[in-house]
């Protein structure tokens, strides 16, 4: 469901992209926008279809919730990571001809998840997809910088806006009925006619472009380190839900982490064109930008993971009707942004930072309220439109004040860095919330299960299922009451994970808009 927010956040990828070409003829402006559209739609379903499916993926494949979390993180670590240097790549070999091997790797990558014989599988099958979705994503904003005048271009990015908003509003509503009807591998199926068309239309209609000096270096050794680090640590932080902080594996990979990070960052400072300038860090407004964006959408990512599950496996709806329960969310993101972006010239970035990050942390605590049953209009739908309005407040003001913090040859690199730090909030927030969820829901089942009349040996098939989360099934050797006692025991373990895991984005969200307040400062545009 992020995707309904990085579509504004990209757009700063839009505006800050430098050109590196001439504008393409006028004919053939429609059919880039029809490229673009077709192919960042592609990315954008993908990512919000997955999170509805992700329930049944879990069922269908026995996975535990560790492996559920790899499904999705292993796509937003390749994303986030290689962000930047598909963009760079694209400077440098050519937009048209990255944005076609992106939707291409993407696309056999999508052949290959439908196909996935079990969880591991598809775990590489979602890491190959981050990769071209890598290429893909920059290289569509790109292309769409490079073909249109400046004069043109607001209302180019409003088109592929729109249009990328009303698809990804969709996406969960059809693939929920695709779930629903046939089956959750189909959901990737969709994206082979889908990016048919995208490379028909770029090969055939889409102009080539790149970066007129022709001398651009790409960070391939800055992107390697990061996707190891950052892998390193979401795969230390994702096991020791398991097997404790103590376990030489955690603490293994958490140390892999640190020495790599702190790798690429020295590496940073040295590259020839890194692909994190650090001293953009050096504006207070870029800093606090990010970290609003860090702690914000760390927020969104954690929480949103678990909406589905809970939807579906707790309160009995079905994949289609969970898909639909985002469509407030979605829909107000996609109608208010442009509204709140008018806003930022009358109140500054400061106050809409602070007022619309305490606003989404209103609605995941009223995340926190619903229990088990209820009508959807009184438990999930007033949470959803207001994270829908404080996303709307928050997104414009934080692309804007990424913008405004760097002069404008560094503003296609820092709406960048931006956009990644979204998406690897995002992945963090699945390993770390699920870690906490899965420590929340063993405590109050050990609680539900001291008040039970089980044996041991029924007790301790109980709690090894723990790690299943919403998927946890009573042991088939109980008799039809005890059984539906300890699945009861179960939903309600899960709603309490829920209920904090709400509670500490609110937080979070919270933390994020004293940031706002703290830190920006306003600036006149550069």
């Amino acid at each position: 469901m992020l995707s309904s927010a990085f579509i504004s956040c990209d757009e700063g990828v839009i505006r800050g992209a430098e050109a590196g070409a001439r504008p393409c003829a006028e004919r053939a402006k429609p059919w880039v926008l029809a490229a673009t559209i077709v192919g960042s739609s592609m990315a954008f379903i993908d990512t919000s279809v997955v999170n509805v499916a992700l329930p049944a993926i879990q069922a269908d494949l026995a996975a535990s919730m560790r492996d559920t979390q790899w499904v999705v993180n292993a796509y937003m670590l390749l994303l986030g990571s290689l962000l930047l240097v598909g963009g760079a790549a694209g400077d440098r070999f050519g937009r048209r001809r990255m944005f076609v091997i992106g939707v291409a790797v993407f696309t056999v990558a999508s052949v290959a998840c439908a196909w996935s014989p079990n969880a591991g599988a598809l775990i590489a099958a979602r890491a190959v997809q981050g990769i071209g979705g890598a290429l893909l994503v920059p290289g569509s904003l790109a292309i769409i910088s490079a073909a249109f005048p400046e004069r043109e271009r607001g209302r180019a990015i409003g088109t592929w806006a729109g249009a990328s908003a009303l698809t990804t509003a969709l996406g969960p509503v059809l693939g929920g009925w695709i779930v629903d009807t046939w089956s959750w591998r189909i959901i990737f199926l969709i994206n082979v006619p889908i990016a048919a068309v995208a490379v028909a239309l770029a090969i055939w209609r889409v102009p080539e472009s790149r970066h007129e000096s022709g001398d651009v270096s790409v960070d391939w050794t800055g992107g390697a380190l990061a996707v190891v680090g950052l892998g390193a640590l979401v795969y230390g932080l994702t096991l020791a839900s398991e097997n404790g902080w103590t376990g030489a594996t955690v603490l293994g990979s958490l140390g892999v982490a640190i020495g790599t990070l702190c790798l690429f960052l020295w590496c940073e400072t040295r590259a020839r064109s890194p692909m994190m300038p650090l001293e953009l860090f050096r504006s207070r407004n870029f800093s606090g930008a990010n970290a609003i964006t860090l702690l914000l959408y760390f927020s969104l990512g954690g929480a949103l993971f678990f909406v589905p599950f809970n939807l579906i496996r707790v309160q009995g709806y079905s994949a289609a009707l969970a898909g639909a329960a985002f469509l407030p969310f979605s829909l107000i993101m996609g109608v208010l942004s442009r509204w709140s972006g008018g806003l930022i010239d009358r109140y500054g970035a400061r106050k809409l930072l602070t007022i619309g990050p305490a606003i989404t942390a209103i609605g995941f605590a009223l995340l926190a309220v619903p229990g088990i049953g209820g009508s959807y209009w009184t438990t999930f739908f007033p949470s959803m439109v207001v994270l829908g309005f404080g996303m709307a407040v928050s997104v414009a003001p934080l692309t804007t004040s990424v913008m405004r913090s760097v002069e404008d040859r560094h503003a296609g690199v820092a709406s960048g860095i931006n956009n990644a730090t979204a998406r690897i909030a995002g992945m963090l927030a699945v390993a770390v919330l699920g870690m906490i969820a899965v420590g929340v829901f063993g405590a109050t089942l050990d609680e539900h299960l001291e008040q039970m009349s089980l044996s041991d040996g029924t007790r301790e098939l109980a709690r090894a299922e723990t790690p299943k989360l919403a998927e946890a099934e009573a042991p088939p050797s109980l008799d039809g009451s005890e059984r539906q006692v300890l699945q009861q025991a179960f939903k309600e373990s899960f709603v309490s994970s829920f209920r904090i895991v709400s509670l500490i984005a609110a937080a979070l969200a919270l933390a994020s808009a004293a940031f706002g307040w703290l830190i920006i400062e306003e600036e006149r545009r550069r």
